[in-house]
Parts: structure tokens; C-alpha cells; sequence
């Protein structure tokens, strides 16, 4: 018998964080930055559902992050793009972090998966539990 897993989001990085960063490339100092935001526009996907987070990036998209709320620490998200978009930082038990740039929706995903963690992860987080 499978679990059943809502799909929250599945995509790639906000459309807007491409056309911000084609648009600073007018001067040769963005250069490199647009370039990285070329590179995440085409190759990496988000994956946010009620078991799991997954990004599949890296270079042609061959590497690929799951991570399990109950290994969830600490949530924070940094608004972007006049909120449009937004960077979000997940904090696991072991220390690393995964982090995901310019998320689509990202005050709805962070609630959606704060839904979903500890209370002392909620309460680390910023959230009252």
C-alpha cells in the first residue's frame, strides 16, 4: 500500500530571477552572475511534496537532493524580487544545508513545509509552536 504524496510544487527556478539577472548583464560586472542564473533557469527543478523536498541540479542536472522532514532543523526564507520569488535555506540534524534559489510561491511552500516538521524545528524556524 503506497502513501499517498501531494505535489506542492514542481518546477523550476522563478522566470522573473532569469529576466532580473539577463537585464543586470548590461554591465560586464553581472556577467557571471547571469550566467548562473542561466544555468539554474535550464537545469534546476524543485520538487516540494508532503513527504519530501527534492533538487535536481548540477551541472546538465545530474545530481539530485531528497531530504525527509523529520531531518528538518531549521526553515528560513530571504524574499526576492520584490517578493516575487524568494532564497530558502533548509538546515538538517547533521548539519548541512540545502539550499534553493529563487523559489516560486516561496511564503506558501515555507508554510507547506513547516507544516510539515518538528515543533522544535517550527519553533527554530522563527514560528510559534
Amino acid at each position: 500500500m503506497a502513501i499517498k504524496e501531494d505535489v506542492y510544487y514542481e518546477g523550476g527556478p522563478h522566470i522573473g530571477d532569469l529576466i532580473f539577472h539577463c537585464v543586470l548583464a548590461i554591465t560586464v560586472v553581472f556577467i557571471p552572475i547571469t550566467i548562473g542564473a542561466i544555468i539554474r533557469a535550464i537545469w534546476v527543478r524543485y520538487r516540494i511534496t508532503s513527504r519530501r523536498i527534492s533538487v535536481t541540479g548540477g551541472w546538465m542536472g545530474r545530481n539530485r537532493t531528497d531530504l525527509i522532514y523529520s531531518e528538518v532543523t531549521r526553515v528560513a526564507v530571504v524574499p526576492r524580487g520584490l517578493g516575487m520569488w524568494g532564497d530558502m535555506a533548509v538546515q538538517l540534524k547533521d548539519g548541512s544545508r540545502l539550499e534553493m534559489r529563487a523559489v516560486p510561491n516561496f511564503r506558501e511552500l515555507y508554510d507547506k513545509i513547516t507544516e510539515h516538521i518538528s515543533p522544535k524545528a517550527r519553533e527554530a524556524s522563527g514560528l510559534s509552536v
